[in-house]
């Protein structure tokens, strides 16, 4: 009779699923499942390559193998999952059927030190026993090239090197080379830790080293997190969202990333995966104007060092809607053939195409996301004269192209319309630069951009409004609906109480609406009908309700938001109306954003408790 392997009594890896918590330092980040399974981690930056690459093929597929680090515990019978309160620094337990348990600490170091922040490609992982002896394994396979590279392994008497044609990383750890090796079980008697990142040597020992970024990420993060200006009600919520947002910054050139990963399709077998790992000016937009309204600038003064550029290089003329996060113009869009995709469901797309489009409400985008360095007298670097003309630039653009057709803010690639969102967002850098004209002293200027804006808008309330629908079309003369009309309300294009919005918000919910989910647009676009509701556009509902004074209705609405988050708090891009799943890439800033504004927008005052 021969005995049982030892693998026999760990339980396989669990499916790809979206509960999963995230964590980095604004240089790059990692996805961890409920089972404290490194799945997602691109190095290194967001736009890397996957060294660990589960979420997105599990390795049934001919040519890939899939990359994951998982510390698993033999005879596994439940986890539990949350963040140390007000930090990006994830907890996971294990406990197997006799109650015996661990803790997994997962963390990026990022932290004050020698008058900079301390933000390395590093990747920490501290495991203590909580009761008992239990036994763990653990499995660390890092892949290069997209999964279709197993590096070579060299190994020292406490660290582990993997080794591949552009990339080598090292693995420094207190855990027994050999067991790593082997992935041979072992039991659990004290603290370990493994800190995996560039091929260097630590400067001091490994314990020492993990526990001092541990302590000093936690206090930065909760000192960040202090100084954020709270709305009275759903705090938890706000924080979690406030934090994530921070850590889709690209600290390094003031970029922020639409969401960490790529190819989470929108809906179940849809096909419609991309690639968010880039920097759209329109929802970097919405991050930074989220965050301001917390009080935290830092991130706008970042990342307007980045628009800086971007205005710049573009020399007067068209401005793409995305770049890579390094200012990148080319993202060439290819298929990664040889990965399954999540839950088997490709393809996996690296690169966007929507770089080649036309969007024109980016002008707006640009002129908005400038306009609060005019007028924000905390700001080291405050607006002038100099950066003004070259918005000015960006102004003349958007005259230019509000009326031409474009693929509008859904990208859609085969169809092009004068948009209302495109228009309204041109008419938006038209109103705010004559605002910043006003603070600047320049009456003549403030004249003209008056004027034009006064000519846009009557325009886009003209040709946008559909008798028919007795509502706001998606384009100028249209008859479909499209969620992204109620913007109208954020840019203060219309009062929200006129007959004509209030009859919008209804007839988007008679037709766009599923409960309290809202879907995009109703016409099919390039793969027909939408069957996931967006989640921006539930927010935007709620923000709509609550002007419009119906705000019992806009809470009951958040708070179903908020149960739709997973278990530490996050948000992807979809929602499913009938399962309650999410879809689409994770986690999605503008989701993060939504709960953001909710909470302002509908919290209880702080003097009505205090």
């Amino acid at each position: 009779m021969s005995l049982p392997h030892p693998a026999d009594n760990f339980a396989p890896p669990a499916k790809p699923s979206l509960r999963m918590g995230v964590i980095g330092n604004c240089a790059f980040s990692a996805l961890v499942d409920e089972g404290a399974r490194i799945v997602w981690c691109c190095l290194p930056r967001f736009d890397g390559d996957p060294v660990f690459n589960a979420l997105l093929d599990p390795g049934d597929t001919p040519g890939a193998a899939p990359g994951a680090f998982g510390i698993e515990i033999e005879d596994f019978h439940e986890a539990r999952q949350w963040y140390e309160p007000n930090t990006a620094v994830l907890r996971t337990q294990l406990f197997d059927k006799s109650g015996q348990g661990v803790e997994i600490t997962d963390f990026a170091p990022r932290f004050h030190h020698r008058s900079r922040y301390f933000r390395p490609m590093t990747l920490v992982r501290r495991i203590r026993p909580l009761n008992g002896a239990p036994r763990i394994r653990v499995l660390l396979d890092v892949r290069f090239d997209w999964g279709r590279q197993v590096p070579k392994v060299t190994q020292g008497s406490n660290h582990l090197r993997f080794v591949g044609d552009r990339m080598t990383l090292r693995l420094n750890t207190d855990v027994s080379i050999s067991h790593l090796l082997t992935r041979q079980p072992f039991v659990l008697a004290r603290e370990h830790n493994f800190i995996l990142g560039a091929d260097e040597s630590l400067d001091t020992g490994i314990a020492d080293t993990a526990r001092l970024f541990e302590q000093e990420t936690v206090s930065y993060w909760r000192k960040w997190s202090q100084r954020l200006h709270l709305p009275l009600e759903w705090q938890d919520a706000v924080i979690r969202a406030a934090i994530t947002l921070k850590l889709s910054l690209f600290e390094d050139t003031g970029a922020i990333v639409a969401a960490m990963t790529t190819s989470i399709p929108e809906a179940p077998g849809s096909q419609r995966n991309w690639d968010y790992r880039y920097c759209w000016l329109r929802d970097a937009f919405f991050v930074v104007r989220a965050l301001n309204s917390l009080s935290e600038v830092a991130t706008m003064e970042d990342y307007l060092r980045w628009l800086a550029n971007v205005v710049v290089q573009a020399k007067g003329g068209h401005i793409q809607p995305l770049f890579g996060i390094g200012l990148e113009r080319e993202l060439p869009e290819s298929m990664m053939d040889h990965l399954a995709g999540y839950r088997g469901m490709g393809p996996v797309r690296v690169g966007n195409q929507a770089q080649e489009h036309f969007q024109h409400d980016v002008y707006g985008n640009v002129v908005l996301g400038a306009a609060q360095a005019f007028h924000d007298h905390r700001l080291l670097h405050r607006g002038g004269l100099a950066e003004f003309k070259r918005l000015e630039e960006v102004g003349e653009q958007a005259v230019l192209t509000y009326d031409k057709p474009d693929a509008g803010m859904w990208e859609l690639r085969t169809r092009a319309r004068v948009h209302t969102s495109s228009a309204l967002m041109c008419w938006a850098a038209c109103d705010r630069l004559g605002k910043i004209a006003v603070v600047l002293k320049q009456p003549h200027r403030a004249d003209y951009w008056r004027g034009h804006a006064d000519t846009m808008r009557e325009r886009i309330l003209r040709e946008s409004w559909s008798e028919e629908r007795q509502a706001f079309a998606e384009s100028f003369g249209g008859r479909d609906l499209d969620a992204s009309v109620l913007l109208m309300i954020e840019v203060n294009f219309i009062e929200p109480k006129d007959p004509r919005f209030i009859a919008t918000v209804d007839a988007l919910e008679k037709y766009l609406c599923d409960g309290p989910y809202m879907r995009r647009y109703e016409a099919p676009d390039d793969f027909g009908k939408p069957e996931t509701a967006f989640n921006i556009c539930t927010f935007w509902r709620i923000d709509a309700l609550a002007r419009i004074g119906r705000k019992q209705q806009a809470r009951e609405i958040f708070e179903t938001m908020l149960a739709a988050r997973n278990h530490v708090g996050l948000l992807s891009e979809d929602t499913h109306p009938v399962t309650g799943e999410m879809w689409g890439n994770f986690p999605q800033t503008y989701s993060m954003v939504g709960i953001i504004n909710a909470a302002v927008r509908l919290s209880a005052p702080w003097d009505s408790q205090i």
